[in-house]
């Protein structure tokens, strides 16, 4: 099946990544039909984007990573996609690993299929903190979760239309996607990814980071507690 027809639709947000963005839309194109999803961008990503072949839908003012992809999951539900592929505009995913979660997807039909990094390959305060917060959010929600803040995931249709009741729009609605799914005893399964940084620079502001990513590793502790 070609990428045009294909069901399944590859989902970028963005926020000011039109020097980086376009080779992540060629990449993707070459397995999957892609929508960007502008998330208040000041400079050219939109257009740069729609040059390279993408979909774009632009939202402003910028509202966070959360609600470019609640705005990007209800453009896939609206158009009957089954599933939606995320990734990173800077970068830091590889295109070229989509058939990796396309054969998952094929042999297993799961409604979560996270790209796991090599955390040794970080640099180490990332490093530290994503072997940290994936520790704690295991213990939140009693079972081993390899990865819970990897952006490179195949996402379902019946998992996106769930997502979209979240209350989180920042960087913790990736990580609800996944209590989400624990919660309706749906599917998670697993890719191995490459771990890539360049000379990006993250958008994370690291204490409300660390702040609110306890308050919701706590909150999901008690709410798995009253299953």
């Amino acid at each position: 099946m070609s990428a045009e027809f294909s069901p399944i639709l590859a989902l970028i947000p963005a926020h000011n990544e039109a020097a980086r963005i376009a080779p992540v839309i060629a990449g993707a194109r070459q397995y999957l039909p892609v929508l960007v999803v502008d998330d208040g961008s000041t400079d050219d990503t939109a257009r740069i984007a729609n040059a390279a072949g993408a979909e774009v839908v632009r939202q402003s003012p910028n509202r966070g990573k959360g609600e470019a992809l609640k705005a990007g999951f209800r453009w896939a539900l609206e158009r009957d996609f089954e599933a939606v592929l995320t990734l990173d505009a800077d970068g830091q995913h590889d295109p070229a690993e989509i058939p990796a979660f396309l054969e998952k997807w094929a042999q297993t039909h799961a409604d979560c299929i996270i790209g796991a990094r090599n955390f040794r390959q970080m640099p180490l305060h990332r490093r530290l903190a994503n072997i940290s917060g994936t520790w704690l959010f295991s213990w939140a929600v009693g079972r081993p979760i390899r990865d819970n803040q990897s952006g490179y995931r195949l996402i379902s249709r019946r998992l996106m239309e769930n997502a979209l009741v979240s209350a989180h729009g920042g960087f913790e609605f990736e990580v609800d996607m996944i209590v989400i799914c624990i919660q309706h005893n749906y599917k998670l399964e697993w890719v191995n990814i490459r771990t890539i940084y360049g000379d990006e620079k993250s958008h994370i502001q690291p204490f409300r980071h660390v702040q609110g990513f306890i308050r919701l590793a706590l909150a999901t502790r008690r709410l798995m507690k009253q299953k």
